[in-house]
C-alpha cells in the first residue's frame, strides 16, 4: 500500500493532464483509509475512523487516480452486508482485505456483501467520484467572484460529498486529507500535520484524535490569511480573514480569546477538541455551524469598527464555541432532545456575555426572549421543548429560559457540578433530556419531576413564571416593566430626562416618539439609534440635532438618518448626499444602496453619472455577489420600477441559488412583476 504522498505523486505523475479548476464543479475524492460508525447498524459493526484524500479537479472519475485505499472496522455480530450513506456518487476498486468485494451502489447507499463473523477486524478500500449538489457548495468560479469551496453536513447531510453516516448518533474519527491549488488555503477539522506542495498543488493533511458525528465533518476552501492566538489553557485559536479584510480582523474576532477562556472556567470542562478554527465564508446558509474544532460562518458578520456597533459577531462566536461541549462532545440522540444542543448553547453564549457586557445585558436578552415566546404561544405556535418539529425559537430561546430556571431553583453549586458531570459522563456519545436531569436531580436530591413538566414538557411556555423569576433578580428588570407610555402616562417626557436605563428610554421612544426634544439627543448611542428609527417626520425644531444623527459610529443610525432628512428636507438633498457621499455600510452595502437610489431621485443634483449609479445599482444583483446584497438591490429596483431585461435575467439566476431565502424571494419577486405586467 502506498503512503498517503507517494500514493498522490503517483496520481499526479500518472495523470500529468490534470488541471485543478473549480469552474465546473466537479469534485474527485479519493477514500484512503475508512473506519465508520453507522446508526441502524451500530450493534453489528463498528466503524471507528476514516482517512480520506480529496482531490478537486475538472476531470471524471476515469481520469482521477487508481491509489490505495482502506476501512478498519470490527464486526460486532455475524452479517451479510454492511453500508456506508453515499448520496450520487461513483465507485470502483472497492476491496475488502486487499480483494475485490461484491457491493451495491443505490445512489444512496454503498453496500458491501460478505460473511462478516463477529469479532473479526477488516479493511475497505475504495476509489469513489462525485460532484455534490448540496452539502457542498461551490461559489465563484463561474461568474469570477469570490472563489471559495465550503461544506454544511447538518441538515443537508455529508453524505453528499463524503461516504459516512448520517445517523448523528455515530461517532467516528476522521482524518481528511486534500489536494487543492496553491494559491487556496484548505481548512478543516483537526490539527494541520503537514502541508506538501507538489507539482504547483498542495497537499494538506489533517488529524483528528477524538470521534465525531458525520455532520460536524467540514472543510472551507478559499484565499484566506490567519491569525493566531492562545487561549489562558494554552489552546491555538485560529482566525481566518480574506486578505483584504486585515483591519476587520480585531472587531469581527473581539472578545474571542476571553469567551473561550469564560467558557472553560463556567463550564468547568476543558475544550475537548485539539485547536479551534474559525472561518467566514461567502453566502453561508445560517449565521455559524459548529463544526468540531472548525467553525464555519457567515462573512457577513466581518465587520469594521462601526459595523461591529450594530452587528457583531459575538453572540454567534460564542454561541458555536459552545456548541463544543454541548452538540459536539455530547450529541443529542434525535430531534426529539436537540434543545439539549440548541438551548445549552444559547445560554452559554448568553453567559459569555454576560461576562462581557453586564448583568443587565444578560436579564434584558431574557426578558426578550421571553417576550417572544410568550407572542408565539398568543399565535397558537407554540410547542413542548420535546417536540422534534419546534422552531428555532423554541429549541434556542425556551431552551435556555430552562437553564436559567433550572439554575435558579437548585443553585450555582450543584447546577455546575451537574453539568460538568453530565459532559464527563456521556463525553464522545449520545444523550436524552433524561440522561441531563437525572445527573442535576442526582445532586439536588429532590425530583424534578414538577420542573420537567412545566419548564420541558408542556405546550405553553411558562411566561408568568418566567417573567416572575426575572422581576425577583433584577431591578433593571422591574424598572423597564414600570416605564409604558401607551398608557400616555405623565411621566414618559420625564422618562426621557433623568433616570431611567437606555433601554427604557428607546421604549419611550418607540411608544411616543412626538416626546423627543433637543436634550434627548444627549443620550447615548441606543437612544440616538432610537430616535433615527421611529422620529421620521422631522420637526424643524429638530433638524440640527437630528442632522448630527448622520456623524454616528452606527451603519444603521446613519442609513435611517440619511432617508428620513432626505424625505422630510427636499431643499437639502443635495447637502445630505454629498455628506454621505462615501459611506458603504455592511457587506449588503445597506447606505451605499440608499445613497445610489436617493441620488437617482435628485434630479436637480447632478454631481454624479446617474447612468452609471444605475448600472452600479444593477450590478450588485449579479450572482457573484452576496444573497443580502442583491435581494436589497432587486428590491430597490423593484420599488423604482427599473428592474429591465438584464435585472429579470439575474433574477431568474436567483432562483437556483443555494441560499432558499434568495430563492423565495426571486420567485415571490419574479411572479410580482409577471403580475404587472
Amino acid at each position: 500500500m502506498y503512503a498517503v504522498f507517494d500514493a498522490l505523486k503517483f496520481v499526479l505523475w500518472r495523470y500529468p493532464c490534470i488541471v485543478f479548476n473549480m469552474k465546473n464543479s466537479l469534485v474527485a475524492f479519493i477514500l484512503l483509509s475508512f473506519v465508520i460508525s453507522y446508526g441502524q447498524q451500530s450493534n453489528i459493526v463498528d466503524f471507528q475512523r476514516v482517512e480520506a484524500l480529496l482531490v478537486f479537479n475538472q476531470l471524471a472519475v476515469d481520469s482521477t487516480t487508481y491509489n490505495a485505499y482502506e476501512v478498519d472496522f470490527k464486526i460486532l455480530k455475524e452479517t451479510d452486508s454492511i453500508f456506508l450513506d453515499a448520496v450520487n456518487m461513483e465507485f470502483k476498486h472497492v476491496a475488502l482485505n486487499n480483494s475485490a468485494v461484491i457491493f451495491k451502489n443505490d445512489g444512496e447507499k454503498l453496500i458491501v456483501y460478505s460473511d462478516f463473523e463477529a469479532g473479526e477486524v477488516s479493511k475497505l478500500s475504495f476509489i469513489f467520484n462525485n460532484a455534490p449538489k448540496k452539502a457542498m457548495y461551490f461559489l465563484g468560479w463561474e461568474n469570477e467572484g469570490r472563489n471559495q469551496i465550503w461544506t454544511q453536513g447538518q441538515g443537508k447531510y455529508t453524505s453528499n460529498w463524503l461516504p459516512s453516516i448520517d445517523d448523528v448518533n455515530d461517532k467516528i474519527e476522521f482524518d481528511l486529507k486534500f489536494v487543492a491549488p496553491r494559491q487556496y488555503e484548505v481548512i478543516s477539522n483537526g490539527v494541520l500535520k503537514s502541508k506538501t506542495d507538489n507539482l504547483g498543488n498542495i497537499l494538506w493533511e489533517y488529524d483528528m484524535q477524538k470521534p465525531m458525528s458525520s455532520y460536524l465533518v467540514a472543510v472551507a476552501l478559499g484565499r484566506y490569511n490567519s491569525i493566531t492566538e492562545h487561549s489562558e489553557s494554552g489552546m491555538p485559536l485560529q482566525y481566518f480573514y480574506y486578505p483584504e479584510d486585515s483591519l476587520k480582523v480585531e472587531p469581527t474576532y473581539r472578545y474571542s480569546k476571553r469567551m473561550f477562556d469564560f467558557l472553560e472556567q463556567e463550564i468547568g470542562v476543558n475544550y475537548p477538541w485539539q485547536n479551534y478554527k474559525q472561518v467566514p465564508v461567502h453566502d453561508f446558509l445560517y449565521a455559524g455551524m459548529e463544526n468540531t474544532g472548525c467553525t464555519i460562518f457567515s462573512d457577513a458578520y466581518v465587520v469594521d469598527e462601526i459595523g461591529y456597533n450594530d452587528r457583531n459577531y459575538i453572540n454567534v462566536n460564542a454561541h458555536e464555541l459552545a456548541h463544543q461541549w454541548f452538540g459536539n462532545l455530547v450529541t443529542a440522540t434525535s430531534g426529539e432532545h436537540h434543545w439539549l444542543q440548541e438551548g445549552f448553547a444559547t445560554y452559554y453564549a448568553l453567559l459569555a456575555e454576560k461576562d462581557i457586557f453586564g448583568d443587565n445585558h444578560y436579564m434584558f436578552k431574557l426578558y426578550e426572549s421571553a417576550v417572544e415566546l410568550g407572542r408565539q404561544d398568543i399565535a397558537g405556535s407554540g410547542t413542548s421543548l420535546l417536540n422534534p418539529k419546534s422552531s428555532s425559537l423554541t429549541f434556542y430561546q425556551r431552551g435556555a429560559w430552562v437553564l436559567h430556571a433550572l439554575r435558579s431553583l437548585v443553585g450555582d453549586t450543584v447546577f455546575k457540578k451537574a453539568v460538568k458531570n453530565y459532559l464527563i459522563k456521556y463525553q464522545f456519545s449520545s444523550v436524552k433530556t433524561a440522561d441531563f436531569i437525572n445527573e442535576v436531580e442526582a445532586l439536588y436530591g429532590t425530583s424534578l419531576k414538577t420542573f420537567v413538566s412545566v419548564w420541558i414538557k408542556q405546550k405553553e411556555f411558562p411566561v408568568d413564571a418566567a417573567f416572575g423569576l426575572l422581576q425577583n433578580q433584577s431591578t433593571f428588570i422591574n424598572e423597564y416593566l414600570m416605564v409604558d407610555c401607551q398608557a400616555k402616562s405623565s411621566k414618559c417626557s420625564d422618562y426621557l430626562k433623568y433616570y431611567v436605563s437606555d433601554e427604557a428610554k428607546v421604549k419611550v421612544i418607540s411608544q411616543m416618539p412626538e416626546l423627543v426634544t433637543k436634550d434627548t439627543f444627549k443620550h447615548g448611542f441606543k437612544v440616538r439609534q432610537a430616535i433615527s428609527q421611529y422620529v421620521t417626520k422631522i420637526p424643524k425644531a429638530l433638524k440640527e440635532d437630528y442632522e448630527t444623527l448622520l456623524d454616528d459610529k452606527s451603519y444603521v443610525t446613519i442609513e435611517n438618518a440619511l432617508y428620513n432628512l432626505w424625505s422630510s428636507f427636499p431643499e437639502d438633498r443635495a447637502k445630505y448626499l454629498s455628506k454621505t457621499r462615501n459611506v458603504i455600510g455592511f457587506s449588503d452595502k445597506n447606505v451605499r444602496l440608499l445613497w445610489i437610489v436617493l441620488n437617482l431621485n435628485t434630479p436637480f443634483y447632478q454631481a454624479d453619472n446617474k447612468q452609471g449609479l444605475y448600472e452600479e445599482l444593477l450590478s450588485y444583483t449579479n450572482e457573484r455577489y452576496d444573497a443580502n446584497l442583491r435581494i436589497k438591490a432587486f428590491q430597490y429596483l423593484d420599488l423604482m420600477r427599473s428592474c429591465d431585461e438584464r435585472c429579470q435575467i439575474n433574477l431568474d439566476n436567483a432562483k437556483t441559488h443555494h441560499n432558499w431565502r434568495l430563492v423565495k424571494f426571486s420567485k415571490e419577486l419574479s411572479q410580482k412583476l409577471q403580475n404587472k405586467e
